[in-house]
C-alpha cells in the first residue's frame, strides 16, 4: 500500500500545469523530490531538482566507470605494461617539458 501511496504523491497531471499551478508543482519537487507528470494516463517526463539530476548522472557515470576499470583489470596482463619512462621516451617528452608543464592537479 506505501507504494501505491507514494505513486499517487508523486504524480501530477499536466492539467494542473494548464491551470496556472506550475509554481506550486515546482515547490513541491523542491520538497519532497521527483514527480511524474502524466498526460492522457500515461507518464509524460519526471520533474527533478537540477541537484538531483546532477547527483544521478553522476551515480550513472560512476556506475560506467566502474565497469570499464572492471573490463580492464579483468583482461590485465602485467607483460603488458609499459613504464613511464618508456612512455615518455615513445611521446618524445623530455624532462624538461614535464618541469616546465607547471603544477598539475589530478582529481
Amino acid at each position: 500500500m506505501t507504494n501505491i501511496t507514494s505513486a499517487i504523491r508523486n504524480t501530477v497531471s499536466i492539467s494542473l500545469f494548464n491551470r496556472g499551478l506550475a509554481g506550486k508543482i515546482f515547490e513541491e519537487v523542491k520538497q519532497s523530490g521527483a514527480k511524474v507528470v502524466m498526460k492522457n494516463n500515461a507518464a509524460e517526463c519526471v520533474l527533478m531538482s537540477p541537484e538531483e539530476y546532477v547527483r544521478l548522472m553522476d551515480e550513472v557515470n560512476d556506475a560506467r566507470l566502474l565497469a570499464i576499470a572492471t573490463e580492464r583489470l579483468a583482461h590485465y596482463d602485467p607483460k603488458t605494461l609499459v613504464s613511464g619512462e618508456e612512455l615518455f621516451k615513445e611521446l618524445g617528452i623530455t624532462d624538461e617539458d614535464i618541469e616546465n608543464c607547471g603544477e598539475i592537479e589530478i582529481e
